[in-house]
């Protein structure tokens, strides 16, 4: 699952990680976009100490056997971590799915973390290239998630994306119990406050926040990518 910083990824990880016959991992090539870039992100030093960073070994994994024995392992990716210097060969061997929002959400809630966030930050850019890639070299429309339809209708939505992947969707989705998980990155104490408490998808609520001024450029440039995804997002 391809999204962006600040998007209900973490959520959707929680709900197909409370299915029984799912694995799930958090942002695996995480550790090696902090080494290669060297980013000032919270923790930064700890996940690379605790998280594999070399990309070839994480992607061996990540296109091996599903751990525990489970049938579906459910990837939880953050698009800007797909740097350059990552072969995009593995994407044919595993089932690539979208989750978008909407641009001026991702920003004012990301410049909490990252005060002058650039495109490159929000993840658009390089999601609208894996979405490109994965259609050109798959020949197939790959599934698409707003994150604001799923927080609207979370049994419709997940049930469409267990439809499209071919699997029987479980009210098990719609659920799990709060807390951190072992699954979690080492991130989790800094990232991951909201949605620790949570015990199922909550309500969507609009956010009154505008984009800084600054950022109006970074602002414009989401928008055009965000529309070429939500074209084809799930309904």
């Amino acid at each position: 699952m391809w999204g962006g910083p600040r998007n209900i990824s973490t959520a959707m990880m929680r709900s197909w990680g409370n299915r029984p016959d799912t694995y799930v991992c958090d942002e695996p090539l995480y550790a090696h976009y902090l080494k290669q870039t060297d980013y000032d992100h919270p923790v930064a030093d700890e996940v690379i100490a605790h998280h594999e960073n070399d990309w070839q070994k994480v992607v061996d994994w990540l296109t091996g056997p599903i751990p525990n024995g489970k049938s579906v392992w459910y990837q939880k990716q953050m698009t800007h971590h797909l740097l350059p210097n990552i072969s995009r060969d593995w994407l044919g061997k595993v089932t690539n799915c979208f989750l978008i929002r909407e641009p001026r959400e991702v920003i004012t809630s990301l410049i909490h973390f990252i005060p002058e966030p650039t495109a490159e930050d929000t993840g658009f850019p390089q999601q609208v290239e894996i979405f490109n890639w994965v259609r050109q070299h798959t020949g197939k429309m790959p599934p698409v998630v707003d994150s604001k339809d799923v927080l609207l209708d979370p049994r419709r939505m997940q049930g469409l994306l267990c439809e499209a992947l071919g699997l029987a969707f479980t009210e098990d989705m719609l659920h799990w119990p709060p807390g951190i998980r072992e699954t979690d990155g080492v991130w989790a104490k800094a990232w991951y406050k909201k949605v620790e408490p949570t015990s199922g998808f909550g309500p969507y609520k609009p956010k009154p926040d505008e984009v800084p001024d600054f950022l109006s450029d970074v602002l414009e440039q989401c928008e055009g990518w965000y529309a070429q995804m939500a074209e084809h997002r799930l309904q």
